[in-house]
């Protein structure tokens, strides 16, 4: 593992739990349903101060690393930036942007894959750990939560030569041997119920929908139980079907052909991701379909964005999406400097709703806010 020359740099044996908060044992807190749960929310693992504060950091002018370098850092990136969601690229850039400007000297090595290649996931932590030796950094994507926490725990257990981060989910599991050093996400049930104010304030009470989810797990519950317990419960809103897609396109476009034939009562549908959305949205101009029905996305990305301009998309809870990768620069940047106690054990990027009733300069300034690193416009992927 190659480290730096700087005063400012503490070694430490601390675990990953340690290192993040400052404390050995989790949860700080608990909270009333803690018991129900084989996770833990951000409020029972983050110290108080310590997500707002790198929020602010993320949100500012880069302040330029303190130390020294003998050897550019090596970050291993392991994630599904195969699928059609922008979500991983866009986050990649992001980083390495911000630890340019924060004058970090680092190489990447990426491990590709698409969301259902769980097994490949495997292969790829497998590599990592056998070249342990090899990377400095860590940046693992799971395909999905509960199915990839042997391999989270894997890579995280390499301490002395490893810091591993989490990207894309925030909700740390209980049952893990080993923590990650931090988690970097967005929350998705926040998302959820952000998305669920606004759907009934516009759409108002006793509407029929359909559902395009994603793989059954912490990311589709909150994306999409939550939403639907939401509306149900706020609004009376009844749902006719629920699709797994696997979130992929031609899973919300089969999961939206067959809600238009068999359920054409249903008026809105919802989509787990921006691939589903996708999918969808196709489907539905193939048929002539799209100004009937009213399509929900995730994430704002920048396909999604381009949907809703074209008439296409509806709403969608809009991620300001370069800010995990721009607190991953810093995470690495305050490691570096030995004040990974400074950290957030969980880092919760901003969402807003964007939808077709924004003006186009509305719209635009989202996205350059959301994607200040990564640039607008849907990425050549």
């Amino acid at each position: 593992m190659r480290f730096l020359a700087t005063t400012a740099l503490v070694a430490t044996a601390m675990t990953g739990m340690a290192m993040a908060d400052g404390h050995s044992t989790l949860p700080l807190k608990e909270l009333p349903d803690i018991a129900d749960r084989d996770y833990w929310v951000p409020d029972e693992v983050n110290a108080e101060g310590k997500l707002e504060a790198m929020q602010a950091v993320v949100g500012a002018e880069a302040v330029k690393f303190s130390g020294t370098q003998d050897a550019p850092l090596q970050i291993a990136l392991i994630y599904p930036s195969s699928d059609t969601s922008d979500f991983w690229a866009r986050n990649y850039l992001a980083m390495t942007k911000r630890l340019d400007e924060l004058g970090v000297q680092y190489e990447t090595t990426e491990f590709a894959s698409r969301q259902i290649e769980h097994s490949l996931q495997t292969t790829y932590a497998n590599q990592v750990v056998l070249d342990k030796d090899i990377y400095d950094y860590v940046i693992f994507g799971p395909s999905e939560l509960a199915i990839q926490a042997d391999n989270i725990s894997k890579l995280a257990a390499e301490t002395d030569d490893l810091t591993t981060y989490v990207w894309a989910f925030h909700t740390p599991l209980k049952e893990l041997e080993h923590q990650p050093a931090a988690w970097f996400d967005f929350s998705s049930a926040a998302g959820a119920l952000t998305m669920c104010d606004y759907m009934i304030e516009r759409l108002g009470e006793g509407v029929t929908m359909a559902m395009n989810r994603g793989i059954p797990g912490i990311t589709d519950n909150q994306r999409s139980g939550d939403f639907k317990n939401c509306v149900e419960t706020k609004a009376g809103w009844t749902t006719v079907y629920e699709h797994y897609g696997e979130y992929q396109r031609e899973g919300g476009f089969a999961g939206t052909s067959l809600i238009l034939q068999s359920y054409p009562e249903a008026t809105i549908i919802h989509n787990a991701n921006t691939a589903m959305a996708m999918g969808s949205v196709e489907a539905q101009v193939s048929v002539g379909k799209e100004k009937e029905i009213f399509s929900t996305g995730w994430g704002g990305t920048g396909l999604e964005l381009d949907a809703i301009r074209r008439g296409e998309l509806d709403a969608t809870p809009m991620r300001m999406g370069d800010d995990v990768g721009a607190a991953t620069a810093e995470a690495i940047k305050a490691d570096l400097e030995g004040r990974a106690d400074e950290l957030p054990f969980v880092f919760l990027g901003r969402i807003t709703v964007a939808h077709d009733q924004m003006s186009a300069e509305e719209i635009d300034a989202l996205e350059q806010e959301a994607f200040r690193f990564s640039g607008v416009g849907a990425l050549d992927r």
